[in-house]
């Protein structure tokens, strides 16, 4: 009787074995890809994650069972190499276009974003030899009035992404997501334009920029759109007397990626502009993001934004004050200062006395000169 049971089983154990080897083949499989090296385990897996999140149904789920894990989100677009895509689309932007071809390319990027060409400086689309050059199209002087009324005004256009108080050197980007002050103007450094001791905790760091008793610290995020105008100008009369370029990644800055990654914006490549107005320490700066890897600042011909190589969390430091300008470089309010490539972001962090009222709205539509607050 046994070897009758034992001759009955045999098919299907010999079929139960069918069933699993596939299993523990991929076990195996996966196995070692969890002994690889980390570069090579990211390249054997990462096509793997992009099937597990774009196909129907979960059809990769069940790898999940047997020992895979997918690369989450965030961390799968972190490995998207933007900062050559964007330099690819750089050398892309300026090569010449046929003059019979401008016309349909440029109305096409008009109709996508909704540009507004009638305040342009050159309305005639042929004019524009390249992408580049229609990106960074200038306007008609009456296009945009300065608000002289006011202490702040909108560098740019763009929509209000945050606005307020700093509290607990932590900066909002987005309603909810914040963002470490220091990693973002990152450590002050004892030099002769930045007299100050590096901070030992985070409210000295603070209390470093605020230099005048009374004062609080403000700041205001301004998203710029691909339809928008990509010059920023300055938001008020200051001095520039620091810059300092980080170089880093090119992640897209829209306000839905902005809520889905912490500290985006101080991932992505960035020129932070430091120095003075009248009630102390002011300062601009701008985010790059994607395709947006070239940041020019009008005054600073040794600044050269998305580099092929660099160090991450390396920045560099360039001084405006010099033996013969102990001042630095004097902005008058409206002038221009600098362009983006496409869109991009634009963070104001700056002292003010307590009485100092943004007239703002988050999620606004703002444009360049346009008051963003008074005293």
């Amino acid at each position: 009787m046994m070897c009758q049971s034992e001759a009955r089983r045999g098919p299907e154990l010999r079929a139960a074995k069918w069933l699993h080897f596939p299993q523990l083949a991929l076990r195996q499989r996966l196995g070692q890809l969890s002994c690889m090296s980390r570069p090579a385990l990211k390249l054997r897996s990462w096509p793997l994650t992009v099937l597990y999140y774009l196909l129907p149904f979960g059809a990769l789920r069940p790898l999940s069972r047997v020992g895979w894990r997918p690369v989450s989100r965030v961390a799968l677009y972190k490995s998207v190499p933007t900062r050559l895509l964007s330099r690819a689309w750089g050398r892309l932007n300026q090569v010449e276009l046929p003059h019979w071809l401008r016309r349909p390319v440029y109305s096409l990027y008009i109709w996508t974003f909704g540009v507004n060409m009638k305040e342009a400086a050159v309305e005639d689309l042929h004019h524009y030899r390249n992408l580049s050059e229609f990106f960074r199209r200038k306007l008609k002087p009456q296009a945009r009035p300065v608000c002289g009324l006011h202490s702040v005004i909108s560098p740019s256009d763009g929509r209000i992404l945050n606005f307020g108080q700093v509290k607990n050197c932590e900066v909002e980007q987005v309603k909810g997501v914040t963002y470490s002050l220091e990693s973002f103007l990152g450590p002050r450094t004892y030099t002769e334009d930045l007299p100050f001791p590096p901070a030992a905790s985070c409210d000295s760091f603070k209390n470093q920029l605020v230099t005048r008793e009374g004062n609080e610290l403000y700041h205001c995020v301004i998203y710029l759109a691909p339809g928008d105008y990509h010059c920023f100008h300055s938001p008020t009369d200051w001095t520039v007397s620091h810059r300092r370029h980080f170089p880093g990644s090119l992640m897209s800055v829209n306000p839905g990626m902005a809520r889905w990654i912490k500290e985006l914006f101080c991932h992505n490549e960035r020129v932070v502009l430091t120095g003075d107005w009248k009630h102390g320490f002011f300062s601009l700066t701008a985010v790059g993001a994607t395709n947006v890897g070239s940041i020019r600042i009008y005054f600073d011909r040794d600044l050269h934004t998305n580099s092929p190589r660099h160090s991450k969390g390396s920045y560099n430091d360039f001084s405006f004050v010099t033996r013969t300008n102990r001042e630095g470089v004097p902005m008058r309010k409206g002038e221009h200062l600098g362009e983006f490539n496409l869109g991009s972001t634009i963070v104001l962090i700056f002292e003010a006395p307590k009485d100092f009222n943004f007239q703002l709205k988050t999620g606004q539509k703002i444009r360049f000169g346009e008051a963003l607050g008074s005293l």
